[in-house]
């Protein structure tokens, strides 16, 4: 099902269940699940389906009003990280940075400090993401534009998706683009 849906969409999704639309870029949604925290799914994931809700008029509720209250608890949650696990086999390893160099000595730092930042990196860009979608002032172009640019930012970071213990976490960029 190929779903084009603004943000506060209220979704059901097969595996995770029950989620609202908070963030929107090219090819997917941002979705924050009741019970499983922030995913990014795929826009034309089978598993995704708008829940319609019953006896909701538009007087009742709007997008608008629905967008709003989702953009202020973002903002006031905006400095709290998702618990993201680090794979197995990285805890307690070490990141060694050996410069080309020889007589110059090498940085250790250990792997969770450095997944840590990845982890902090990706929190950073969502949340820009979501200010770019409620921007006032920028043209659909404009954001779409923006987004497509964040787009390629996360198929950058592909390379440190060995770290992630669940796949489902991992960067993804623009299928097929370079």
């Amino acid at each position: 099902m190929n779903l084009t849906l603004g943000i506060g969409t209220r979704l059901q999704h097969t595996q995770y269940g029950p989620g609202v639309i908070c963030g929107i870029r090219y090819a997917t949604y941002l979705i924050s699940f009741i019970h499983h925290g922030l995913k990014e799914i795929d826009k034309t994931d089978p598993a995704l389906e708008e829940i319609i809700p019953e006896n909701v008029t538009e007087e009742i509720e709007t997008h608008s009003e629905v967008e709003r209250s989702l953009l202020k608890i973002l903002r006031l949650w905006s400095g709290v990280s998702e618990m993201v696990p680090l794979g197995d086999k990285w805890k307690g390893g070490v990141l060694i940075l050996k410069p080309g160099d020889s007589s110059l000595k090498p940085k250790d730092l250990p792997i969770e400090t450095f997944f840590h930042k990845i982890v902090m990196l990706r929190d950073r860009l969502r949340v820009l993401e979501q200010q770019i979608n409620a921007h006032k002032q920028l043209s659909d172009e404009e954001k779409i534009n923006m987004q497509q640019y964040i787009t390629r930012i996360y198929g950058s970071l592909t390379t440190f998706n060995v770290l992630f213990k669940n796949k489902e976490e991992w960067f993804v960029g623009d299928k097929g683009a370079e």
